[in-house]
């Protein structure tokens, strides 16, 4: 084989290796979603929101822990992983199939092959303290 077409057969190897990236991209949408809403949203990895519910382009790859805080409720922290799910898995058999090693490791890397759960994150917060009237009713209780 030549060079110009070792060359052309090298850049189609490297475009079929790299069905996720080109099929799913290397971000995705996720939402964060409280009960009441209005909590502030942050990350290990540096995403926030002022108030929720909110949404966010995220690096595929990325792990993290989410944490919410408002005033009045108690902090929750969830954390969010990734795992290899349907289109992701399919990108990588295509890679397999067309022989596309480098495309399985641009897949891995980038983490077109991944997918975050859980997403959408959704917390209830807790009150930090119950209600004035909830205390009251408790201390007159008879006791038992």
């Amino acid at each position: 084989m030549n060079t110009s077409g070792m060359a052309a057969a090298m850049l189609i190897a490297v475009s079929v290796g790299a069905c996720g990236s080109i099929t799913r991209g290397t971000t995705e949408k996720m939402a964060f979603l409280t009960e009441p809403s209005g909590a502030t949203m942050t990350t290990t990895k540096g995403y926030a929101c002022p108030a929720t519910p909110c949404s966010l382009e995220v690096e595929r790859s990325d792990e993290f822990d989410v944490t919410f805080v408002k005033p009045g409720f108690r902090p929750e922290t969830v954390p969010v992983r990734t795992k290899v799910v349907g289109a992701g898995a399919a990108g990588m058999a295509g890679n397999v199939l067309a022989g596309g090693v480098i495309g399985i490791g641009v897949d891995a890397y980038t983490g077109a092959a991944f997918d975050h759960t859980p997403n959408p994150v959704s917390v209830s917060l807790v009150p930090s303290a119950l209600p004035s009237a909830q205390r009251n009713r408790r201390r007159q209780a008879p006791d038992s």
